[in-house]
């Protein structure tokens, strides 16, 4: 059994995946991220066939006829629909196979923190369904600090915020471990929602999914911008249902913003409470560093280092530093042993 495994190591693609709420993204070992596709599957009604699934399957959103649907099946970083999502895993890995492969891959794969034994038995299971021979689970905030390069293994505290589609996690991380966490239902997906809800409320116009996250992409922020900046946005009337266009300008969204940006800032600050003093000291030196998309949100590393008095970073490229940082734990497997959950 040992040699069998010996030789699956050299043939299998073994492979890392931040499984989020909003894309799921794949490290391929020695290749480096070879697919980011939102986490998104079209079905038919009828039948429950698959329609679409990742980029073409967003497309469906909010467009979709009665006979199909088109379902998130994930949910605050964990799975909400079992079967769907192992079909949506088995999609991407045949996505990125070029060719076929002798043996099955090992699969590294970052949750939140705070999952449940059942989360964490869903996850392993939906990726051996969809072809891993063999899955590994590590922390969010982990691959993060990882991926952005933090000595993880030192006896020096590191905070991370990853700010990602469904959750915000925040750890302090210590000797390959997390010291302290906190995860919050808040982050990109809320932001859209906040998005429609003021839209709705002060505009009395119906947008979508999509439409708010374009707005908050193309204007979005947490602080006033140095030049005022506008975006179309399409819509209909909620009384009526006739289409209308109208413009909106930064200062509109970045109040509709404020709510979900003020939970992940007061996550931040009870992080910081329960903190060792010794720990928060090296903080104070080494600063928070920032990850996931959310990250991306104009001036939030400005707004928190005025609110925190303290250096905050925006690690470079942070759309896919979970992912970086779960493929550099799948390149050195061995090494990094200490920080699987499972």
């Amino acid at each position: 059994m040992r040699l069998l495994h010996g030789f699956a190591g050299l043939f299998a693609k073994d492979m890392a995946m931040d499984l989020g709420t909003a894309n799921t993204l794949i490290y391929v070992k020695g290749e480096g991220i070879v697919l980011n596709e939102p986490s998104v599957v079209a079905l038919s009604r009828d039948t429950g066939k698959v329609i679409a699934v990742g980029s073409e399957a967003k497309e469906y959103l909010g467009r979709t006829p009665q006979k199909i649907v088109a379902i998130r099946p994930m949910k605050d970083g964990v799975i909400a629909d079992f079967e769907v999502t192992s079909v949506m895993i088995k999609y991407f890995l045949r996505k990125i196979k070029s060719r076929s492969f002798l043996f099955r891959p090992r699969l590294i794969v970052a949750v939140p923190t705070g999952v449940t034994q059942v989360e964490k038995r869903a996850v392993i299971e939906a990726a051996e369904q969809a072809g891993a021979r063999q899955v590994h689970l590590v922390e969010e905030p982990m691959a993060a600090a990882i991926g952005a390069d933090l000595p993880i293994d030192k006896p020096v505290g590191s905070m991370v915020v990853d700010i990602g589609g469904g959750t915000t996690e925040v750890a302090v991380i210590s000797l390959s471990a997390v010291a302290y966490s906190e995860s919050v239902r808040v982050a990109g997906d809320e932001a859209n929602e906040a998005i429609i809800r003021h839209v709705q409320n002060h505009h009395q116009i119906a947008i979508g999914e999509n439409e708010a996250e374009r707005i908050k992409l193309e204007i979005g922020s947490a602080c006033p911008l140095p030049q005022p900046m506008t975006v179309g946005v399409a819509g209909k009337e909620i009384l009526t249902g006739i289409p209308r266009s109208f413009q909106v300008d930064d200062q509109e969204i970045r109040r509709a913003l404020t709510e979900p940006v003020n939970v992940i800032i007061e996550s931040i600050k009870r992080t910081f409470e329960k903190t060792p003093p010794e720990l928060a000291s090296d903080i104070t030196h080494n600063g928070v560093w920032l990850a996931g998309g959310g990250a991306l949100l104009r001036g939030l590393d400005t707004l928190l280092t005025d609110i925190l008095k303290l250096p905050v970073h925006v690690e470079a490229d942070a759309l896919t530093t979970v992912t970086r940082g779960a493929g550099r734990v799948m390149e050195s497997i061995d090494a990094y042993r200490q920080v699987f959950l499972n």
